[in-house]
């Protein structure tokens, strides 16, 4: 009987950007090979100091790579990567061949990067090459030349799944009114999750059940194993317009749902329903802390503007300071609730800060603000909340069609893995908001232009 031929390891050559975004990507890739050029860690060499995702990654990268070669070095094929995976090495540069020298003309890291993924692929005739890259310019450029290029694609959510996580509300028709007015107006304003459903609910499932012209909204309560009504609900002079703003108040006021996610465009509401909650139930934390990931558009550094660390973060910090404003509008000035406000803000408790700042601090006992989340990566997210201490609260915020970062997209940013990997849990509940209440005309531009 003829046996068959083993097949050979592919060979995945590493943009930089793979790693900035996932230091750990070198372990995601099974049996097969994997190739640094050198280029690349010329290109990590200038991100090894500072306290940003990208300075944390680039320093994993190194030390998980001298680890691996530790009293070794090098040989042909590199070094193992670990039990069940491939080898690993770091490449020379190697030039084009001449047919590709007027198509390559400049001299940058981009076209090193792929003169060695190509040079790879022309020396291993038996084995399947690519080159691995978030940047698409490169993965272009890469085809242009004949070379097969490829994104990284071990962080993203299925377009499936992506779209279940925008569809968790279950609408019902067709409910006896007995059991909508037991829910609505019982004793405990709920009712035996059998009676509306086969199949128990996974915790904090979301319903509308229409009744009579009207819609009365209700979650899954797992730990009372009920279907509980939720209720139009008042924070800090904030009232829900919608019902999607009624899910967001609810989940964000219920002290047994620890993590919240958000998402929704332009003028939803998010932040501002999470800010309202947060100064709602400010006597329960010891610190409120709102922040945001700093993306400059445009590549441009933090450091071309003038002023101190406060002045330079001022800019992005200002949506923030303009939700707690429409909420201080609520209130006569010098009324109570805004001199409560202006006390918080004065004396800390209440804490506008880039997120950078946050890194490394232990959160007990805190109301966490995340605004525009989705311009974290999976580890970004994941790191933020192994900070949560006892008593503390996290809400996540952002639209995963707006994304500023290069190399994230909406189905790997972080955003979008926390609501498809957290759901399920009882201490999660993630409400998608639909409808803009900004204003009329924001309304109108959401959709047409």
């Amino acid at each position: 009987m003829e046996q068959k031929t083993q097949r050979k390891p592919k060979i995945f050559v590493l943009d930089t950007n793979i790693i900035l975004h996932d230091y750990k990507a070198i372990r995601k890739f099974q049996e097969n090979d994997l190739v640094i050029p050198i280029a690349v860690i010329e290109e990590l060499d200038k991100f090894k100091k500072g306290n940003d995702a990208l300075n944390y990654n680039a320093r994993g990268f190194m030390r998980d790579i001298n680890k691996l070669t530790e009293n070794r070095t090098f040989g042909p094929r590199g070094v193992p990567i670990g039990k069940k995976l491939g080898f690993i090495k770091i490449e020379p540069n190697h030039p084009f061949k001449p047919e590709f020298k007027d198509m390559f003309m400049d001299d940058i890291q981009d076209h090193r990067i792929l003169s060695t993924a190509m040079w790879v692929r022309d020396n291993n005739p038996d084995r399947f090459v690519a080159l691995v890259t978030k940047d698409i310019n490169l993965r272009l450029k890469a085809k242009a030349a004949g070379m097969i290029a490829q994104d990284y694609l071990s962080d993203r959510i299925e377009e499936d799944r992506l779209e279940n996580t925008q569809r968790e509300v279950i609408l019902m028709d067709g409910m006896s009114s007995d059991k909508i007015q037991a829910l609505a107006y019982g004793q405990d304003n709920s009712i035996p999750w059998q009676e509306v459903t086969d199949k128990e609910p996974k915790p904090n499932q979301l319903y509308k059940f229409s009744w009579s012209g009207e819609t009365v909204c209700a979650r899954y309560d797992a730990g009372r194993e009920v279907i509980a009504l939720v209720r139009s609900r008042e924070a800090y002079g904030i009232k829900p317009r919608n019902d999607e703003q009624k899910f967001a108040l609810d989940a964000c006021l219920n002290p047994k749902i620890q993590l919240v996610s958000l998402t929704g465009g332009a003028g939803t509401g998010k932040t501002l329903i999470a800010l309202a909650s947060a100064l709602e139930q400010e006597k329960d934390f010891d610190q409120i802390i709102l922040s945001r990931p700093t993306v400059i558009l445009g590549g441009q550094d933090i450091g071309f503007l003038p002023g101190d660390q406060k002045a330079k973060m001022s800019p992005y910090l200002q949506p923030l300071m303009d939700n707690l404003e429409v909420i201080k509008g609520n209130f006569r000035p010098g009324s109570k609730q805004a001199l409560r406000i202006e006390n918080l803000l004065k004396d800390e408790k209440l804490l506008i800060s880039p997120l950078a700042y946050i890194r490394g601090r232990s959160l007990g006992k805190v109301f966490f603000i995340i605004d525009e989340a989705q311009n974290l990566t999976p580890h970004e997210i994941k790191t933020i909340i192994t900070r949560a201490g006892e008593g503390t609260k996290m809400v996540f915020t952002g639209d995963i069609f707006q994304i500023d970062q290069p190399y994230l997209d909406q189905w790997s940013n972080g955003l979008t893995h926390l609501g498809e990997k957290m759901d399920g849990q009882a201490l999660f509940q993630h409400v998608f908001l639909r409808k803009g209440e900004r204003s009329e005309l924001s309304e109108i531009a959401a959709k047409l232009l």
